[in-house]
């Protein structure tokens, strides 16, 4: 380290800027490198989070890292404690591992200040060490009280020397607790070397002896001048600084941030232990982590531990397992939950995936939570967008990190031109209602999206060198190449065998993946995802359900397996439309690449009956989807369709009129053998839904449907049928199409 350049001072210059003896700052801090955790950019693991906010976007919209623009918090103008008093529910006493609380009131008096431990006779004081006035280290003045911590009264004090730059001022308020002052002791050597633009800064140590007592030292740290977000979500005046009750929104912002605190705290082998909403600082548009007194090192099982029951894992849990990752990480759910009690009410399927969130973050069996603040921040991240999509309307498109892209639409041919068997291939003359039923589960099984191979496994960079035709070779060289025994590879062969139709030998490998992961199978997505497929393959769409819904709470911010959910709620049971709709909803509104979501909700407002909702759906397909086209016959079918017995109305026939010659069919040919059947399908249903009294005065008149009477219709129909008779495959064909041209034809008098 460098030395320090004040005249008389031996001190170093720690990372933070300023000396370890007198405090004088020399130099800038050492630039902040660890960002928060943020959505992947190609990385192995978990995105890096989103980095500070330096945007320039309005409160409430997304900067550019897509956490939200938090409302700005001034410095409050009074902050000091006028009458410092004991803590509300008094302290441990800890003097030679005493466990009794101390600083209580009976009786319905309040507590006292001062006493000695009724169960050791030690005495404590309660009163602040430091009063208005006195210098810390010859340099820092006192101003005041700011609030009662775990270790102590925490001070706001302002630096002398630096032009009266405030600071905090952290001590020890029972010096005879053994525990305390070794936890002071720690907290100064494990967290002065902590830069992170969200972790507040701590900038130098410093020791204060009052006459007549033992020396404290104090930690000396930025004082962060905002709101904790337990006081911002408390206080009367919340809606007036989110101009409105805060969203669901901020919340998932405010947990990105703390995660990205906390990830850069666990890559440096440290555990934060009491998060909390009191201990988040809303500070500006930005947040700090504080209070680090209950930090101790990952491993650690020796010191006591440090947390606030209610938002720590039970102590049961503790007692037996000490202190981990996940622990810090359920703390964060703890949070997020008490915060999002005050937020106001969110629309579609965003509270029902926080909660999923939350229950994973939270959950009892410690393997089944995420195993990182990273993985957890990337979850938040994606429920975000999900939130603001179907809240504001907002498209937030982004690749899975979990999933390959799959180019499925899934329309179950709603989005294809009739073949000729769907007049062939039929009894009698009266033309089929509009197919607006799901696809068969075994085509969903084989286009939903595969997995992407964890990279941890040792076979995962083998995977796509593998034949996907011919998993019969793999399995042969499984036994003989040890690189191929992984999890991984086992996967890849159950769907390889899903691929053919071989679902015994798919099962077996599944199996197998099972027996390589051991414990870890019944908390792995993965092995949940392919019982999914699996089930789906054999046509068992509830079972697949109940697996996807699995897949739904261990990934609650994916789109995949809502997408696999909708599927299975539109295929079985009564009210299923409705669920399946919304989960269709969150896909689309999120992200219009996911056509097959479209075609989902497409088919939901069509089996209400609502044809208009259904073509404004797939309006919306972008022209540079692959399924644009399709997107667009399924308008023209679905206006001049026969829907549930119900024919189609002028107005309808009227917008398939007009978008029928802007379809680009037969390679963007003028005519062509597809633009004839679908011209003959409207041209069929507009005859045979055509009222007894007439099409009236809206029909539309044209080329394509004639005039609206009888006669013109037939004639047109007719002709149509003639030229499908030319692509006859068969002679069966050619005349089964000739006979419905002549059942047609106008009566004629001679």
């Amino acid at each position: 380290m460098t030395s320090c350049i004040r005249p008389g001072c031996a001190g170093r210059i720690m990372g933070t800027g300023y000396c370890d003896t007198c405090g004088h700052r020399h130099a800038e801090p050492r630039p902040r490198t660890a960002p928060p955790a943020r959505p992947p950019a190609g990385t192995a693991e978990e995105p890096p989070g989103p980095a500070p906010v330096h945007a320039v976007a309005g409160i409430g919209e997304l900067d550019q890292h897509g956490l939200v623009v938090l409302p700005e918090i001034p410095v409050p103008d009074d902050v000091l404690v006028a009458d410092p008093r004991p803590p509300t529910g008094g302290r441990r006493c800890g003097a030679n591992g005493c466990t009794m609380t101390i600083g209580i009131g009976y009786g319905g008096q309040p507590a006292r200040a001062t006493g000695r431990c009724p169960r050791c006779g030690t005495p404590y004081s309660f009163l602040p060490q430091l009063a208005k006035g006195d210098l810390v280290a010859d340099h820092y003045k006192v101003l005041g009280c700011l609030a009662h911590g775990g270790l102590g009264w925490i001070y706001l004090a302002e630096d002398t020397r630096a032009d009266g730059h405030r600071v905090v001022l952290k001590g020890q308020i029972n010096v005879h607790d053994a525990l305390a002052r070794r936890t002071a002791v720690e907290e100064r050597r494990s967290l002065t070397d902590l830069h992170h633009p969200d972790i507040v800064r701590i900038i130098t140590y410093a020791e204060h002896r009052t006459p007549g007592r033992s020396p404290t030292g104090y930690l000396v740290m930025d004082y962060i001048g905002g709101r904790s977000l337990q006081q911002l979500f408390d206080a009367d005046d919340v809606e007036r600084i989110f101009h409105g009750r805060p969203r669901l929104d901020h919340v998932l912002t405010y947990g990105c941030k703390i995660l990205g605190a906390l990830e850069y705290m666990h890559e440096r082998g440290l555990l934060y232990c009491d998060m909390k909403p009191a201990n988040v600082i809303h500070f500006g548009r930005a947040i700090k982590v504080i209070d680090l007194g209950a930090v101790r090192a990952i491993g650690d099982r020796a010191s006591a531990y440090v947390y606030t029951a209610g938002f720590a894992p039970p102590k049961e849990e503790i007692d037996r397992r000490g202190w981990h990752i996940d622990s810090d990480l359920y703390t964060v759910g703890m949070t997020l939950q008490a915060l999002a009690r005050g937020t106001e009410a969110a629309r579609g399927l965003a509270p029902d995936s926080f909660r999923r969130l939350i229950a994973r973050a939270t959950h009892a069996e410690p393997r089944a939570r995420f195993r990182s603040a990273a993985e957890m921040s990337r979850q938040l991240w994606e429920v975000l967008r999900e939130f603001r999509s179907l809240q504001f309307g907002e498209q937030l498109p982004e690749s899975s990190t979990r999933f390959r892209a799959s180019g499925a639409s899934l329309d179950a041919g709603l989005g294809a031109i009739p073949a000729l068997d769907h007049w062939t291939g039929r009894p009698g003359e009266q033309p089929p209602g509009l197919d607006v039923s799901p696809p068969a589960a075994a085509e969903v099984a084989g286009a939903l999206p595969e997995p992407v191979p964890d990279p941890e496994d040792g076979a995962a960079l083998l995977l796509d060198t593998f034949p996907p035709d011919a998993p019969d070779r793999v399995a042969r060289q499984w036994p003989r190449e040890s690189r191929l025994g992984t999890p991984e590879t086992a996967l890849w062969l159950c769907r390889a065998y899903l691929r053919k139709g071989e679902l015994t030998a798919a099962q077996n490998w599944l199996a197998e993946a099972e027996t390589q992961l051991g414990e870890r199978a019944a908390h792995d997505w993965r092995i949940a995802w392919h019982h999914g497929v699996l089930h789906l393959s054999k046509g068992e769409v509830d079972l697949a359900g109940a697996r996807f819904d699995a897949v739904y709470r261990a990934l609650p911010g994916e789109y995949v397996p809502k997408l696999a959910l909708g599927y299975c709620a539109e295929h079985t049971g009564e009210g299923r439309p409705a669920r399946a709709m919304r989960y269709y909803e969150a896909v689309w509104k999120r992200d219009s690449a996911h056509t097959a979501a479209a075609f989902g909700l497409a088919r939901g407002h069509l089996a209400g009956g609502d044809r208009d909702a259904a073509v404004h759906v797939l309006d919306e397909v972008p022209a540079t989807s692959r399924h644009y086209d399709a997107a667009r016959i399924a308008a023209v079918r679905i206006r001049a369709g026969i829907l549930h017995g119900g024919p189609p109305t002028p107005a309808g026939l009227r917008d398939a009129a007009r978008r029928l010659p802007e379809l680009r069919l037969d390679g963007g040919a003028a005519s062509g053998e597809s633009r004839a059947r679908l011209v003959a399908e409207v041209r069929e249903n507009a005859l045979h839904g055509r009222p007894a009294q007439g099409w009236g005065p809206d029909f539309p008149a044209g080329d394509l449907l004639g005039p609206g009477d009888e006669d013109g219709l037939r004639t047109r129909l007719e002709h149509s049928f003639r030229q499908l008779a030319a692509q006859a495959r068969t002679a069966g064909e050619h005349g089964r199409l000739l006979d419905l041209a002549h059942a047609v034809r106008p009566m004629t008098t001679f």
